[in-house]
């Protein structure tokens, strides 16, 4: 049974990131969904309340902006994504929480984004590369104050204020960390 499990979820990531490529879509990261306990502790590490702005980079499904504006009560969020299946699954998720009227999902390469201004929480489930490439555009672009936090992995040589263990469902931990712009 476990095999068959096992052979199953492979399919599936099969499948998904083959849909991109057959698009003509080169993703620099796949698509790996945050567990919902790790949305939930990057939330609440970027301690994210009513007056903030949330983005995600490389949304996904849209979690992460759903989870800040419905359980953690943002003002507003902002999920893109190169994946225009994850931005319409993104629309989808926001609408069946009740919150598509506070969010927008677009679709768009996140290392060809100039700024972030408007945020004041940047959420990020990226890859070390990435995430060394977009360093410079949010440090440039967030005001003091804005924080930061990654999943898994660290931004370049920049050290974060915080860093934070989350239980996996699968006994594999997942590692936050949160920069806050000085």
């Amino acid at each position: 049974m476990k095999t068959k499990v096992a052979g199953t979820i492979a399919a599936i990531l099969l499948v998904s990131a083959a849909a991109p490529a057959q698009r003509g879509l080169k993703l620099d990261v796949p698509y790996v969904p945050t567990p919902q306990a790790v949305v939930e502790a990057m939330l609440k590490l970027a301690d994210v309340k009513a007056a903030d702005v949330v983005y995600d980079l490389g949304c996904g499904d849209g979690r992460i902006v759903v989870t800040a504006v419905k359980q953690f009560g943002a003002k507003r969020g902002l999920g893109i994504d190169l994946d225009p299946d994850r931005v319409a699954q993104s629309i989808e998720n926001a609408k069946k929480a009740g919150v598509a009227e506070k969010v927008e999902f677009k679709q768009g390469d996140v290392l060809k984004l100039d700024s972030v201004t408007d945020a004041t929480v940047v959420t990020l489930y990226l890859s070390p590369t990435v995430n060394r490439q977009i360093e410079p555009m949010l440090r440039k672009t967030l005001r003091p104050g804005s924080r930061v936090v990654s999943h898994d992995f660290r931004i370049g040589d920049w050290p974060p204020e915080k860093t934070e263990r989350v239980k996996g469902t699968r006994k594999d931990d997942h590692v936050i960390y949160l920069w806050t712009i000085k």
